[in-house]
């Protein structure tokens, strides 16, 4: 039974499992330091088993939100604007309920930067908030910058290269290019959903999934760009000792494979829970997997490429060979694989949960982003923190050997791995009694008490 008087935190996460992750970590993080969690779900994507994932939690689903069709229908980016559009009045009417239930208890609403009516309903009940932002800190700035861009001009002046590769002031290394959305649709609809998402901002303070080891740059850039608090907390499953709650089950076969394997000898690939690929890209991958001779684990997630079921939709050749040489998986328990001794690679689209889990087992990746928030944390990993080899452009199988040979049996990746340890133990010394991100969290639980 809770204590009278114990502070109420309701969260709002993004329906996907990218957003979802770090939403639930946090909670964990803030009912650890005495918080009662309530989260509120749409009908789609809802957190799987959240009792046993997640005791002492509340879970309240909003009735009239939009199905899991509608997510398959849509596409992710405009199911999140549908949501904006219609989800406001159904929330209001949520929280007056928990509020009537719960005897005005709510400290604070904490909710996804995309799910940005969440603050104007926010607003409107005089209830604080605060927002995560589940992305880099870099990211965060490379997109207020763009914001601000003349986008006709800056269009023009990308058809120059030399443009094109210049560094954006005060973002090294991120460059021009860098800033563009590629792969997620058209300009002018995402350039209004971000001007819907910073408009719309009322909130007292931004969470971020990082720490000022990575982005130290960054973190001081948005501190005097936003002109309220932030909190780098991360990274948050180190913070919360909790990995999130998975929408779908892992396959621990892999782990089983991985025991049986040479320490440090492993490819582990991994395109996360939304990236499709090309079937030519996937075969030259494959081929230059089985090329290198290292032992690789590949998730092969169902839809993972255009037009084609799984691995058995491969050409009967390489689908064979790569069942030989490789393991192949649906879905594997990335945390628990990173930290394998026998894993000595990470082929990540670098989103950045996988970014953040691979830093902190301290494995190196191969990196082959397909957005432009994942473009930006390759550039990090490749250039500023020195753990990732980056491949642009066409992929091909010769590219995809060399790579996985610097990066498992070559000198170069012995030296990333040993840079990767480095951040390893700054990022743990950062949510130990002390670091940054641990006195960041103290900072966050001293303003939420107070609104």
């Amino acid at each position: 039974m809770e204590k009278k008087g114990k502070k109420r935190i309701v969260l709002v996460p993004v329906p996907a499992q990218g957003h979802i992750t770090p939403m639930m970590q946090l909670g964990k993080a803030l009912y650890l330091k005495g918080f009662s969690i309530t989260v509120v779900e749409g009908q789609c994507n809802r957190v799987s088993s959240p009792s046993q994932h997640f005791p002492g939690f509340q879970f309240v689903t909003i009735p009239e939100s939009l199905p899991e069709s509608e997510f398959e229908r849509l596409g992710a980016f405009d199911f999140i604007l549908e949501t904006n559009k219609t989800s406001e009045a159904s929330f209001k009417n949520c929280l007056r309920q928990l509020l009537r239930q719960q005897g005005n208890d709510i400290a604070c609403i904490i909710y996804d930067e995309f799910m940005y009516f969440c603050g104007t309903v926010a607003t409107e009940l005089k209830l604080p908030n605060v927002i995560l932002c589940t992305q880099s800190a870099t990211n965060q700035a490379a997109r207020c910058i763009f914001s601000k861009l003349n986008l006709e001009k800056f269009l023009v002046d990308m058809e120059d290269p030399e443009l094109q590769d210049k560094v954006v002031e005060s973002l090294y290394p991120i460059r021009n290019k860098d800033l563009l959305p590629y792969g997620l649709g058209p300009f002018e609809p995402l350039l209004e959903f971000r001007r819907e998402a910073i408009n719309k901002r009322t909130a007292s303070a931004v969470i971020f999934n990082t720490s000022r080891c990575l982005e130290s740059s960054s973190m001081s850039w948005l501190q005097q760009e936003l002109g309220i608090p932030v909190y780098p907390l991360g990274p948050l499953h180190i913070t919360a000792s909790a990995p999130g709650s998975s929408l779908a089950e892992d396959d621990m076969s892999c782990i089983e494979w991985l025991n049986k394997k040479k320490p440090r000898s492993v490819i582990y690939v991994s395109v996360g829970t939304v990236t499709q690929m090309e079937s030519k890209e996937v075969l030259e991958i494959a081929w230059g997997l089985c090329n290198s001779n290292q032992p690789f684990l590949w998730v092969f997630r169902p839809g993972s490429i255009l037009g084609f079921d799984g691995i058995d939709s491969l050409p009967e050749e390489v689908s064979k060979m790569v069942s030989e040489r490789g393991y192949i998986v649906k879905r594997a328990p990335q945390i628990e694989v990173l930290g394998h001794p026998a894993v000595g690679g990470f082929w990540s689209h670098c989103g950045w949960n996988s970014t953040l889990e691979s830093i902190v087992e301290g494995v190196p990746m191969i990196c082959r982003p397909f957005t432009s928030e994942q473009k930006i944390n390759a550039t990090y990993l490749e250039s500023v923190w020195r753990i990732g080899i980056q491949l642009e452009g066409e992929v091909l199988r010769g590219a995809v050997e060399r790579a996985v040979n610097r990066l498992i049996v070559d000198d170069e990746g012995a030296e990333m791995r040993e840079r990767a340890l480095g951040l390893r133990e700054k990022l743990k010394a950062s949510v130990r009694c002390g670091g940054s991100s641990y006195s960041e969290l103290e900072e966050l639980v001293k303003h939420l008490k107070i609104e």
